[in-house]
């Protein structure tokens, strides 16, 4: 990945997160690395552990920045959630949802579309 669409990426997660935390989330970790990939935010909606997904496009054309988690980067974001289950740092039973945030640019800030549980396994 090239340093500037790095960048746009990070300052992209840390909105989201901060849009997250306004409506009452925890973070728990950023950028939680695994051998299958990466998720991107973990975080805690009262007893939920959130595994969120964040996702930039420029436009809406071609469904937009929702349409690109497809079913690839689901089964990605999945094994990535079982690793961090499995390594003993979910809660235990708690529920676990997965969501995605949409951001699109709109001058200094995004506009945004959060799907609470946007996918099941």
């Amino acid at each position: 990945m090239r340093p500037a669409t790095s960048a746009r990426g990070e300052a992209a997660e840390r909105f989201a997160e901060a849009h997250l935390r306004a409506h009452g989330l925890t973070t728990l970790s950023r950028n939680y690395r695994c051998p299958g990939g990466e998720l991107d935010l973990i975080m805690r909606d009262g007893a939920t552990l959130v595994f969120v997904e964040v996702r930039m496009r420029a436009t809406r054309r071609f469904g937009g920045a929702e349409a690109s988690v497809d079913a690839r980067k689901r089964a990605r974001i999945a094994r990535c959630a079982s690793h961090y289950l499995q390594a003993g740092r979910g809660a235990g039973e708690a529920p676990c949802r997965f969501d995605v945030v949409a951001l699109y640019p709109a001058g200094e800030q995004y506009d945004v579309n959060w799907i609470r549980a946007a996918f099941t396994l």
